[in-house]
Parts: C-alpha cells; sequence; structure tokens
C-alpha cells in the first residue's frame, strides 16, 4: 500500500545548463515508482506535464546505464536507487530538452505528521513550458531585463507580469496525485 512505508528518499534535482543553478530539494516515500517521482518532479519544478519524458539510470545488478520509461509504474525506485547507486538523469520534454540530474542525498525515517511528498528547498522560479529550452530562457531573461527590447511587452504579457526568475517557495509546492494523472494521462 502506497500510504506504508517507513522511510522516506531526499532527492535534490538541478536544471541542468542553467546558471544561476535553478534546482529542488524533494523528499518521497520509499514505495514511490518512477512515474510517482516524475509527477514529483513535475510538480516541484513547476513543469505542467505536456510532454514526454524520460530517466537514465545505471542499473545496479549490471553497471550499465539504461532508460527507464512507460511503463515506469512497474519500476520502484527503491530497486534501483541507493546510497551506492545515487543518480539519474531526468528528461522532460524532447523538443526543449530540459535535462534533469536527479540525485538521491540520503535515506531517512518518515517522520509522523508529514504528508510526503514535500519540497524542502529550493532555488529560482522554472522556466516556462515550451520557451525553447535553456537558449530560449535565456534569451526571455534578457528581454525582460530591456523594457526598450521590441519583444518586452509581448515577452511580459505571455509570462504573466508577476513573472520573477528569482522567485521560489517551496510552501507554494502542490503535489498532484500521482495515480490521478496517470489516470488521466493513459485513458
Amino acid at each position: 500500500m502506497r500510504n506504508t512505508f517507513e522511510h522516506v528518499y531526499q532527492f535534490r534535482i538541478d536544471l541542468k545548463d542553467i546558471r544561476p543553478p535553478i534546482w529542488r530539494r524533494i523528499q518521497v516515500p520509499e514505495t514511490y515508482t518512477f512515474w510517482d517521482l516524475h509527477v514529483a518532479i513535475q510538480d516541484a519544478m513547476g513543469w505542467k506535464d505536456y510532454h514526454m519524458h524520460e530517466f537514465q539510470i545505471t542499473d545496479p545488478s549490471t553497471r550499465e546505464r539504461i532508460r527507464i520509461e512507460t511503463p515506469e509504474w512497474e519500476e520502484k525506485i527503491a530497486d534501483w536507487l541507493n546510497m551506492e547507486n545515487r543518480r539519474a538523469n531526468y528528461t522532460y520534454d524532447f523538443g526543449d530538452l530540459w535535462e534533469h540530474k536527479v540525485e538521491l542525498e540520503k535515506i531517512i525515517p518518515r517522520e509522523k505528521g508529514v504528508n510526503y511528498p514535500i519540497c524542502i528547498k529550493g532555488k529560482r522560479a522554472c522556466p516556462p513550458e515550451d520557451c525553447g529550452g535553456v537558449w530560449g530562457y535565456e534569451e526571455i531573461l534578457e528581454i525582460i531585463q530591456d523594457p526598450d527590447h521590441e519583444e518586452y511587452e509581448e515577452t511580459l504579457e505571455w509570462l504573466g507580469e508577476d513573472f520573477d526568475p528569482e522567485h521560489f517557495d517551496p510552501k507554494e509546492i502542490v503535489f498532484d496525485d500521482p495515480d490521478r494523472r496517470r489516470k488521466d494521462a493513459f485513458e
């Protein structure tokens, strides 16, 4: 059963090739599958789950790099990740190619009264969907720094005037139910 677990996996998720860094620290139940982890990453980063994704990880038994793709809800993270095999790559949106480093920082006892998953820390706002990847996002940041830029007004309208690339508050993260999301995605 999903709510029956004793340990929590704490991950740091870094969006690759972005400076200054954009990252999140999340804690998830040890019973999570890679689908559940995908949903938690989407929610923590601020993505909308509009695009395909995959995990790449080292198989602990063969030491070969493999891809974990759909149906990833059959693969438990505890079967693949441990303190000796701590890293995975997560790619979201093969067009924009958002690559994330997923690192297991520690495995800790479940804390009573905490509703997992939770986001406990992070830095900077996530880039918006469909902005053209790292290079497109860098261009957007340049545009919104220059009110005289010909695309300034249009870009602010697209982003929303309250968009602040430096803002992140873990208390604002709302995690979706992975079972509901899977049902919605595959029906």
